[in-house]
C-alpha cells in the first residue's frame, strides 16, 4: 500500500477495476450474487491471469511472462 497522499497504488487498482468491468461485468447478465462471484473468479483465473495481454509485461500474458523467467535446464549438466 502507498503512504498517505501517495495515490500511485490507486491508479493501478482503478485500471484493474476498469478492465474487469469492461471485459467481464458489463458483458454478462448474472442471475444472482453467487453466479457473479463464480464467473468473475473464472474470468480472473482463466482470462486475466493466463491469456490477457498486459502492457507492463511487454504485452504478453502473465503465464508466458512467468515461463520466460524460469531458468532453462543446463545442456549436458550432470553427465559424465
Amino acid at each position: 500500500m502507498s503512504r498517505l497522499a501517495t495515490p500511485y497504488d490507486n491508479a493501478q487498482a482503478e485500471s484493474f477495476i476498469k478492465t474487469l468491468k469492461y471485459e467481464e461485468v458489463y458483458r454478462t447478465e448474472y442471475r444472482d450474487l453467487e453466479e457473479a462471484k463464480a464467473l468473475i473468479g473464472k474470468f480472473l483465473e482463466k482470462i486475466y491471469n493466463q491469456q490477457r495481454l498486459h502492457s507492463s509485461l511487454g504485452y504478453r500474458p502473465p503465464l508466458e511472462f512467468e515461463r520466460s523467467l524460469r531458468p532453462l535446464p543446463a545442456a549436458g549438466k550432470g553427465r559424465a
